[in-house]
């Protein structure tokens, strides 16, 4: 895996306290990166993930915040400034997920959806310009989900593919709108992962996404060989072709 060096640079992930954003996180760390963890309810788990980049001879913090409410967000990047400095690379990682038919969905799950995978990356995003922005560099990398370039129908997952497709729509747009700013915006997408709960029969190349197949696509976009790279997604998903689901 190419590591850039990101030493006394200070990366956010959000949803980093298990999971993909674990991983991604500690992988930042393992660059150089100080780290921190935000978690919205699993603050033990937040925290041994803050102590195990600690062991790599980096600074990190744990950070609560609800990525779908203004304030939190704001107090969430507050605490992180005051404790590591400006966020210089943020990953949106977060997302939630309602495997329903839309039409048997509430109100508040369809919302729940959008909120989490859509608003909370322009929450978040909107919140690390301010510091990005003053020091005329930044790196955000979004997390989408495969193929939806494609726009991918499926009736048991409406509001997480609008969801998804919005999070490209608003990678290329944020991308657009900081091209003479040294800030870069960028996403990975991939399909089915290692810690999925259920896996299709016919997937790609036999085997899941690897967190490691993630995080170096996650990382190229934060090194230098990617500087001229924004507003581009990388579908890692192993060649998958869909089909309506």
């Amino acid at each position: 895996m190419t590591t850039p060096d990101l030493s006394g640079r200070t990366a956010l992930v959000t949803g980093s306290a298990k999971g993909i954003g674990r991983e991604l996180l500690l992988a930042i760390a393992d660059c150089g990166a100080d780290v921190a963890v935000n978690f919205h309810s699993s603050a033990e788990a937040a925290a041994d993930v803050a102590e195990s980049a600690r062991e790599k001879g980096v600074e990190a913090t744990a950070v609560q915040g609800d990525v779908t409410d203004p304030d939190s967000v704001d107090g969430m990047f507050a605490a992180v400034e005051d404790e590591l400095g400006t966020v210089d690379v943020l990953v949106n990682n977060v997302g939630a997920f309602a495997p329903q038919h839309w039409a048997e969905m509430d109100l508040d799950t369809w919302n729940l959806v959008l909120d989490t995978n859509l608003t909370g990356t322009y929450l978040c995003s909107k919140r690390a310009l301010d510091g990005m922005r003053d020091q005329e560099w930044g790196r955000i990398v979004n997390i989408g989900y495969a193929s939806a370039e494609q726009s991918m129908v499926s009736p048991k997952n409406f509001p997480y593919f609008v969801a998804k497709k919005g999070v490209l729509m608003f990678t290329r747009m944020l991308a657009g709108d900081t091209d003479d700013d040294g800030i870069t915006v960028n996403a990975v997408s991939p399909y089915v992962v290692e810690n999925s709960d259920e896996f299709p029969a016919d997937l790609p190349r036999d085997r899941p996404a690897s967190f490691e197949d993630i995080a170096a696509t996650v990382l190229f976009f934060l090194g230098d060989d990617a500087a001229y790279v924004s507003g581009e997604n990388i579908e890692v998903d192993g060649g998958w072709l869909p089909e309506k689901v």
